[in-house]
């Protein structure tokens, strides 16, 4: 049976959490498990305080990597309620702030676009209602100005559910969840692997049955040659993605990494001629893109947390003329291809990884929707970074202003 729109309700004030950035940003300053939930401790006497205490608690287990408790937490607090407000904010609101809904799903950091992030710095007032499995929608929903569909490719089964809701919203909706599901890493390689400017990984999703089957004969699937990229369906940020040299080492992978299914894809070696991997972090927000970071590495494998980019002021330095260069260079050189990406991606939000291949081809890893764009880093070590991000988000903010005004918004 198809879920009914909630009701909107002008005077409905969700509990109020601390929310996601605040409590990230005390994490990424080395704040203890203790003094996480020291900072959401308070008293709870009502059904939608202790909803609040449980969520913020579960956001602070899952920050210093005690997933089982958080979990347990946050299915405590959704039982209690399934609407929230995000009251802790780096800028303060205004009198009329614009009012933003994200629909959400329950689960980890990187199940929904963590918009909170973002609106913690702007004139937006931030509501979060999160759509549960096996439960109906709440009866009401407060009043907003734009909803955000916040759910990302991981979590296929709410995306499905949440498409006709999309079309229906009584209000502007934006990044509407049926083109969400086509951000798979395979959808994605298989969509780019044939444009021109564009390099991609072949990308295929393989049994664990079928890989022992390649490590037992030493053949890998048609059009795959030593050494390849191995990872689990569903894996992100680098989990147990290796870079395999043959057989053996696809057996001894296969020993040690259990899943019923994995991605395997060819590996291009795009490090530069200074012998260092850069990896890119860009935002398309209403079309435009922004690169929001550049880290380099001598590993093939570049996160922006494991590549040493506090303690290296030259892979700093480089960070830096990236960003100044961005819009007179890299978006110049690879305007066709990163205007390719967005208008296949076609979300209203997303973001890319990617390169420059050694053929001077933009290099696509992935497309998502749910990494993170922030404003932890410190400025005394990364003092070309605020303006960049304050200029990320405004646009963000102005994205919503534009879409917010329309018929559908006349009752707002």
């Amino acid at each position: 049976m198809p879920d009914a729109i909630p009701a909107i309700d002008p005077g409905l004030a969700p509990p109020t959490i601390k929310g996601t950035a605040a409590l990230a940003h005390r994490a990424y300053a080395a704040g203890s498990a203790d003094d996480l939930l020291a900072f959401v401790s308070r008293p709870a006497g009502t059904e939608g305080e202790l909803a609040a205490l449980a969520f913020d608690s579960a956001l602070a287990h899952e920050l210093r990597f005690r997933p089982d408790s958080a979990r347990a937490l946050q299915a405590e607090a959704l039982e209690r309620a399934s609407l929230f407000r995000v009251g802790e904010r780096f800028v303060p609101l205004g009198e009329r702030p614009l009012r933003l809904l994200a629909v959400m799903a329950p689960g980890s950091l990187m199940v929904n676009t963590p918009l909170d992030f973002i609106t913690a710095h702007l004139d937006v007032r931030l509501d979060l209602l999160f759509v549960q499995p096996g439960r109906a929608l709440p009866e009401a929903m407060p009043e907003h100005d734009v909803a955000f569909f916040a759910v990302s490719e991981s979590d296929t089964d709410t995306l499905r559910r949440l498409a006709p809701l999309f079309r229906a919203w009584p209000r502007p909706a934006l990044n509407d969840p049926a083109r969400v599901l086509r951000l798979t890493r395979d959808g994605v390689a298989a969509a780019f692997g044939t444009v021109p400017g564009i390099a991609t990984p072949r990308i295929l999703a393989v049994t664990k049955a079928a890989l022992h089957q390649m490590a037992a004969t030493g053949t890998l699937a048609a059009g795959y040659d030593y050494p390849v990229l191995l990872r689990p369906v569903g894996s992100h940020a680098g989990h147990d993605l290796e870079l395999l040299a043959g057989p053996e080492a696809l057996a001894d992978y296969l020993r040690r990494i259990a899943s019923p299914d994995y991605f395997i894809a060819n590996f291009i070696d795009y490090r530069g001629a200074d012998g260092l991997f850069h990896k890119y972090r860009l935002v398309f927000i209403g079309g435009s893109p922004f690169v929001c970071h550049m880290a380099s590495s001598e590993h093939w494998m570049v996160h922006y947390l494991n590549a040493g980019m506090a303690e290296d002021a030259g892979r700093r330095a480089l960070e830096a003329a990236a960003f100044a260069e961005f819009d007179a260079g890299f978006a110049v050189r690879h305007r066709a291809a990163l205007a390719a990406i967005d208008a296949w991606v076609g979300l209203d939000y997303h973001q890319i990884d990617c390169a420059e291949a050694p053929d001077g081809r933009l290099l696509l890893f992935e497309a998502d929707t749910a990494a993170i764009i922030h404003t932890m880093d410190s400025p005394d070590l990364f003092p070309y970074k605020p303006a960049q991000m304050r200029r990320v988000m405004q646009a963000f903010g102005d994205m919503l202003r534009r879409r917010a005004v329309g018929p559908r918004s006349a009752a707002a």
